[in-house]
This record gives C-alpha cells, structure tokens and sequence, in this order.
C-alpha cells in the first residue's frame, strides 16, 4: 500500500501537505489539492474517517503513546511524525513519559488506568509486568516499535543487522581498533552492541572489552561523558561506532575539543540519520532509520488490530540504509 511519503513524493510536496489535505485543512493550492486528492484515490489510500469515533463512548479514538524522559534529537522526530500519522486518521494522541525504573513506571501505569484508550504505541520498554498484564488483559490493542521482547506486534528496522554494517563501513575503510558506544538501559542497544561484535568476528578482529563503553542515555551529552571516559582509559583508537546519532555528536564535540579531527585521526559512525546529521559538523556517516516510515507502519498496524484484524506479524523489520558522509575515511598508515 502506498504510504504518505509514496503520495507526497509523487506529488512532489511535503508529507505534511498530503496531511493537511486529508484534513481539508486551508492554505492549500487547489490545483495542488486536486492533484493529491487524486494520487490518494489512483494509490487506494485508506483515507481517514472524520470524526474517528468509539463506537461504545461516542468519544474521539484516543491513542496512548508511551515514551521515555529522555528526549532526544530521535524521539523528537519520531514523534512528530507518529503524531502525524495519528492525526491523518482523526485520532487523538495522549503521550505518557516514562523513566526506566520502577517507580516511575507504576506512576505511568496509574495515570494510564485513568484515561479511557483505544489503543497503544509502545516507544519504551517495560520492566515491569503489572503494565503488560494490564494493557492484555483489558485487551487495548498495542503495538511497539522499539523491543520484540514485550507480547504485542513489533515495527522497527534489524539493529543488529543495523549495527553489523555500519561496523563493516569501518572495517572496509581499514580501520581495525574500533570502539564502541552505546546504551545500556534497552535491548536495541544491546542488539546494536551484538552486530559490532558480529562485524568484528566476521573480519578476523579480537573482541577487547576495553573498547566498550556504555552510557545511560542516548544524548549529546552521554555522549560526551562517553569519549571523554573513552580518552581517559586509551587513545589508540581510529574509529568509533556510536549507537545513536546523539551519542555521536557529543563524541565528536569532545574530540574536536581535544585537537582530535574527525575522520582524519577518528572516524565516526552512527544509527538514525536524525535531521541534523546532514547538517552537523562533519555531516554524519549514519544508518538511516526510517522514522517517517516506522510511525506509519505503526499507526496503520493499530488501526487494523482496533478494527478487529487479524494476520498482523509479530515482528515487522523496516529497511535501513547506509548513508556515508563526511565523518568517516580510509585509515591513513
């Protein structure tokens, strides 16, 4: 089925564009509007029901999206565009902000006892059972779109795979002391930490534990505690694999304060392709997460679950792309 990106990319607009139209939203060229108007049609796009409404309350269909605290360059973009998506369909998006503890996570589940919802979009891991027992056993349809370790049907790209290709980059590039950092409060960390060792394995390279070096977060500034931790035990290395985008721009802000150029003397490679990596200072050499295209998949996959249906798979793996940039080259002997 053609997506929201499929259409704007035909009709040559922006996403949000083709949104504002199928909310019949003004400030819209008519010749433009009648154009995508008749992409949607040519494409059998579900075109969203106005208003969506619970058939039981007579309510606006209200979604629970449930993230973490920590909100980053990723998350930002990401929910942006599942907010999107949510709206294309006229439903109503309720975020709950999670910490990764326990207490923090019985504080969410109580406020999420408190509101009536049709559906939810994990963008967290939990720890804690009482919350999917309560999500399955009051039968609200969800979905996740960052572990396939909780009971409800996944959309997210292969991390490991992810993670084995951009260490693979480096390798091709002659680089054999490669670093990693990464985050260690949730699984597709630790996925992104197996595909470096999977790389390494894969080139003959011996695994060193003191090159590992893990973070609690997935900022800028773990990031920067992360390479500044990382030059303090040894500078022997000329490339480094961060686990996200944010870790990497702290990582190069450090080395660049240190008179280390990025890639001369460290190469850096990293998973997301957030919007700025195309902008920052050396521009990034990144795996592309489709975020845009993950949020879709997420909201349609809920869309069909809330609407009884059936065949949806446990596990649904986006493709990720390499895109090399600046932050990365051949190792000079």
């Amino acid at each position: 089925m053609a997506t929201l990106k499929d259409i704007a990319e035909q009709a040559g607009v922006s996403a949000s564009t083709v949104s504002r139209v199928l909310h019949s939203k003004e400030y819209i060229n008519p010749e433009k509007r009648t154009q995508i108007l008749k992409l949607l049609e040519q494409n059998s796009y579900i075109l969203p029901e106005k208003p969506v409404q619970n058939a039981e309350t007579r309510k606006a269909i209200t979604i629970g999206i449930l993230i973490s605290d920590t909100y980053n360059m990723y998350r930002r973009q990401f929910f942006s565009s599942i907010e999107r998506y949510l709206n294309s369909f006229g439903y109503r998006a309720l975020f709950f902000f999670v910490k990764f503890d326990i207490a923090s996570q019985k504080e969410s589940l109580e406020h999420l006892k408190s509101e009536k919802l049709d559906g939810i979009i994990l963008h967290n891991e939990l720890s804690l059972p009482a919350f999917t027992d309560y999500i399955t056993k009051r039968n609200i349809q969800a979905v996740s779109t960052i572990c396939n370790d909780d009971p409800f049907p996944t959309i997210k790209i292969d991390d490991r795979r992810a993670a084995a290709e951009a260490v693979n980059h480096l390798i091709s590039l002659g680089h054999r002391n490669i670093n990693l950092l990464y985050g260690n409060a949730f699984s597709y960390g630790r996925e992104r930490m197996e595909g470096y060792y999977e790389a390494l394995a894969g080139a003959g390279i011996e695994r060193d534990e003191n090159r590992i070096f893990s973070v609690g977060r997935y900022t800028c500034e773990a990031g920067m505690y992360g390479m500044r931790e990382m030059l303090l035990r040894r500078r022997d290395f000329t490339a480094l694999f961060a686990a996200s985008d944010d870790l990497a721009i702290g990582a190069i802000r450090v080395l660049q304060d240190e008179g280390i150029r990025v890639p001369e003397e460290v190469s850096v490679i990293s998973v997301d392709d957030v919007e700025i990596a195309n902008y920052f200072i050396p521009r990034l050499t990144t795996i592309h997460q489709p975020m845009d295209e993950i949020a879709e998949q997420s909201v349609i996959n809920l869309r069909r679950l809330m609407s009884g249906g059936n065949g949806i798979n446990s596990e649904i793996i986006i493709p990720h792309k390499l895109i090399v940039r600046e932050s990365t080259s051949a190792i000079v002997h």
